[in-house]
């Protein structure tokens, strides 16, 4: 394969740092431009150092002089803050893999689609929170989207048996997460420790809790909606335990494509970087089948696991219902890891906010403004939700 550009953005998460493994262990394939971390200075400067990159940024401008000692003698240019890190974001590169989590990746995301490049896209809230403008984007600056998420990735690959015409309907799998076995009061019972034990992903906490309650389900279906330009009414979730399937698409003449890989994010990362039809290698166990004897399905359960029903209603809604509901979950999730509220209040939070400010905005967010914009009104409101429930512990 011929050598390619490319700039991490989220290196330092759990999406990238997989990334990182994956341009390690084929450094002929990568030759890496820039690196964007978050607050962790030291961790970014030692991934710049190990991939040769030639510019490192920091979103936490507070970390400049920790990154500069960090990187003192390496040669390597960086810079920290918002400045720092659109400065990476337009570093000439061939693929920009984008994987800085939650509403903070709207802006670089949006500042990567670029004419000539292509971007591997991990950050699901920029198409949940301003999908249409987002696609809109990338399709007149004649940008691919390729997705990073297992389960979009798998459909991606899948729907290349045949024409989307064809295709009667997409589905996502989901684990089922850590109470997929629990009884409504046992999770209603359920503490933050419990709910970042996820059975089969090692992950950042935001996404852990998000897989534990199905936002991240929920989150998916729209982001497949987008990707795909498939309607909701032809969007699936089925729980699978194992998470060796991860999507399938139905056609038309009754047979169906699946998508299965281990529960590894270097499976899709190294097939979102390598250009179709190329594959690069991934020297890892193959999966066995046999030794794994079985793979059970479910049907997913949106009434013990509200957020995954309050997601699809968002999508049906549409405007910029799902940009709300994007920034509810994110304050709500981080009141429940701080203890302010219980985890069933992550769904009752959301679904408060969703009502309050339904038919406020009636159309979706028309660039990444007025979808910040948006997001920051929504996050103010499950503030003040959280505080009216009479939620706090303290």
């Amino acid at each position: 394969m011929e050598k390619r550009s490319i700039t991490i953005l989220g290196a330092t998460g759990s999406v990238g740092r997989s990334t990182v493994d994956v341009v390690l262990s084929h450094r002929e394939s990568f030759d890496v431009v820039a690196v964007v971390g978050g607050s962790d200075a030291g961790a970014l400067a030692d991934i710049a150092r190990r991939l040769g990159a030639r510019f490192a940024a920091l979103a936490d401008e507070a970390g400049a002089g920790a990154l500069a000692d960090a990187l003192s003698g390496s040669g390597i240019a960086h810079g920290a803050g918002r400045a720092a890190v659109m400065e990476a974001v337009d570093h000439d590169a061939d693929i920009v893999l984008a994987a800085i989590s939650g509403a903070a990746g709207l802006a670089p995301t949006f500042r990567a689609l670029k004419p000539g490049r292509a971007l591997a896209l991990a950050n699901k809230e920029c198409l949940v929170s301003a999908g249409a403008a987002f696609m809109r984007r990338a399709r007149e600056l004649g940008v691919p989207v390729l997705p990073v998420d297992s389960e979009h990735n798998a459909l991606q690959q899948a729907l290349g048996a045949g024409l989307v015409e064809d295709v009667v309907s997409l589905t996502l799998t989901a684990s089922g997460g850590p109470f997929r076995t629990w009884s409504a009061q046992e999770i209603a019972a359920a503490t933050p420790a419990q709910a970042l034990k996820h059975p089969n992903w090692s992950m950042g906490a935001k996404i852990t809790i998000d897989s534990a309650t199905l936002m991240n389900k929920g989150l998916e279906v729209i982001e497949a909606h987008h990707l795909f330009d498939v309607e909701p009414a032809r969007l699936d979730v089925v729980v699978h335990p194992q998470s060796i399937v991860h999507g399938l698409v139905y056609w038309r003449d009754g047979s169906i494509t699946a998508g299965l890989a281990a529960p590894d994010m270097r499976v899709p990362i190294i097939n979102a970087l390598a250009p179709a039809p190329r594959r690069l290698d991934f020297d890892a166990p193959r999966l066995d089948l046999a030794t794994i004897g079985s793979l059970t399905f479910e049907r997913a359960d949106d009434v013990r696991f509200r957020c995954l029903a309050l997601a699809r209603a968002a999508l049906v809604e549409g405007g910029a219902a799902p940009t709300i509901l994007n920034a509810a979950n994110e304050i709500a999730v981080g009141a429940f890891i701080a203890r302010q509220i219980g985890f069933l209040e992550i769904a009752g939070s959301v679904e408060a906010v969703c009502e309050r400010m339904a038919g406020r905005h009636a159309h979706a967010p028309v660039d990444v403004e007025e979808a910040i914009a948006i997001d920051e009104e929504a996050r103010s409101e499950t503030r003040g939700a959280i505080l009216r429930r009479g939620s706090l512990l303290n």
